[in-house]
């Protein structure tokens, strides 16, 4: 299958000639729409989800307005993911390198990857130290050990951060397989677990009598879903790239995240009113099975964790020029440096700052939008990488990202901008207002400042 999407065009005896990027899937790298989904399906069958729907009952919404939140937050998500995922699947790229053609090759560069590169590490370490902690408690429960040392729960992290790395430098095949695993067992584990926190605790009768006096509203919910997913709709492009159609994309898409989103969320939320809590872990713990609990907090942290490693690899070469075959190398640099930061507790350091980063990158969903589906009508043979710095694309990012974290309130987790009364102005989802800006400013501003790229020259010559 001819690639038209090119870096630079080359002159070979007065002939344009088109260099692959290097990062381009071929026709036999092409995956099932299952696949795809299963690896959406694996992201979401994870503890933050469960912690979400825990958050959500806390703020007082009722069922009705807990499914309402569900179904509205991964709706929104889903719609700008499908369209990324429609241009990569189209022109076999991932994100990272897909952005070249809506801020130019240096934009995408030194802003894209290195954002993209600096949020999937740091949640790699995160997730990493989560079941690092988690695993080294309960081992420590089950031995009969007492309190886990702060050098057992170390060990534990960089033992588990090295296995799931492991399966990340394997690509897309080996997240394929881990989730054709891993997700009907988180599943059947979740079930368990729900099954018996209701048995124990009285659970049809504490959810029969649930009447919240005062609900935080559908807004605060649909805001808390769309956080708990932004990130992963915008790199949503690095797995559906290898989608053999459109239709595979949109298929993969909506089955992957949304009945897997409302389930966990949705157990997580009655599992919050039933027992107080909403770590699946802990409750298997509670009614004496911990290590089924271990089980399912190592593989819902793992099918997650994967994923960041993965794109954060791709983010990584992007941004030292690398192409996809040097991806083993890069991934493995990503991922060593969030297991590092796992073990060395360094990361409840950054944790303002990986929130920063989770409003600073949806709005690039908005202009890789624009510039596929607006500038070029959807179009693959007018879709090229351009050179430098592209004006359009760079102020409409920089603008859309601005205002998702004022309205987002990102600003007020930072204890000296709190109290800036213009960068706190809470409205809608600050994600989502993100992208509807820089949807609409990167459209306008290609108009004004049409600047083709190199390639489309060559294309014209």
């Amino acid at each position: 299958m001819e690639d038209v999407v090119c870096r630079q065009p080359a002159i070979l005896g007065g002939i344009f000639m088109n260099n692959q990027t290097g990062f381009e899937v071929k026709a036999e790298q092409r995956q099932s729409w299952v696949s795809i989904a299963m690896v959406w399906a694996g992201g979401m069958i994870c503890v933050p989800c469960l912690m979400i729907g825990g958050v959500l009952s806390g703020g007082g919404l009722s069922i009705p307005q807990i499914v309402a939140s569900i179904l509205i937050g991964y709706g929104l998500i889903c719609a700008y993911m499908i369209l990324i995922g429609m241009a990569a699947c189209d022109t076999g790229l991932p994100v990272a390198v897909m952005a070249e053609g809506a801020l130019g090759k240096q934009g995408a560069r030194y802003i894209i990857s290195v954002l993209l590169a600096f949020a999937c590490v740091g949640w790699f370490g995160i997730q990493s130290a989560t079941c690092g902690q988690a695993f080294a408690v309960m081992l420590a429960d089950i031995l009969s050990l007492g309190e886990a040392s702060s050098a057992m729960i170390a060990v534990s992290s960089i033992v588990w951060g090295l296995i799931m790395l492991a399966t990340a430098c394997f690509g897309f095949k080996g997240l394929k397989w881990l989730n054709y695993i891993a997700v009907p067992l988180l599943v059947i584990v979740c079930l368990y677990g729900v099954v018996m926190g209701f048995a124990q605790n009285d659970g049809m009768a504490k959810i029969a009598a649930y009447d919240p006096a005062q609900s935080a509203g559908l807004v605060f919910g649909i805001s808390m879903v769309v956080a708990s997913f932004a990130l992963g709709g915008v790199i949503s492009g690095d797995y559906c790239r290898f989608a053999k159609s459109r239709a595979d994309v949109v298929k993969s898409s909506i089955v992957g995240v949304i009945p897997a989103g409302l389930f966990m969320l949705l157990m997580g939320a009655l599992l919050s009113l039933v027992t107080g809590q909403y770590d699946i872990s802990a409750i298997l713990a509670s009614v004496g099975v911990p290590v089924v609990g271990l089980v399912a907090l190592v593989a819902a942290t793992w099918t997650t964790n994967v994923t960041n490693a993965y794109s954060g690899g791709l983010a990584l070469s992007n941004l030292l020029g690398f192409d996809e075959s040097r991806f083993k190398l890069t991934t493995a640099i990503a991922g060593a440096i969030g297991t590092l930061l796992a073990a060395f507790g360094l990361l409840a350091k950054f944790s303002g700052f990986l929130t920063l980063m989770s409003n600073l990158i949806p709005p690039l969903a908005g202009v890789l939008i624009a510039e596929y589906w607006l500038v070029h009508r959807g179009k693959k043979e007018k879709f090229a990488l351009r050179g430098g710095f592209y004006a359009p694309g760079v102020i409409a990012f920089l603008a859309g990202a601005l205002v998702a974290c004022i309205t987002g309130g990102t600003f007020a987790n930072f204890q000296s901008l709190a109290n800036v009364a213009f960068l706190n102005v809470p409205f809608f989802v600050g994600p989502i207002n993100g992208i509807v800006l820089s949807l609409a400013l990167h459209t306008v501003l290609a108009r004004l400042l049409p600047g083709r790229s190199e390639a489309g020259k060559a294309v014209e010559a």
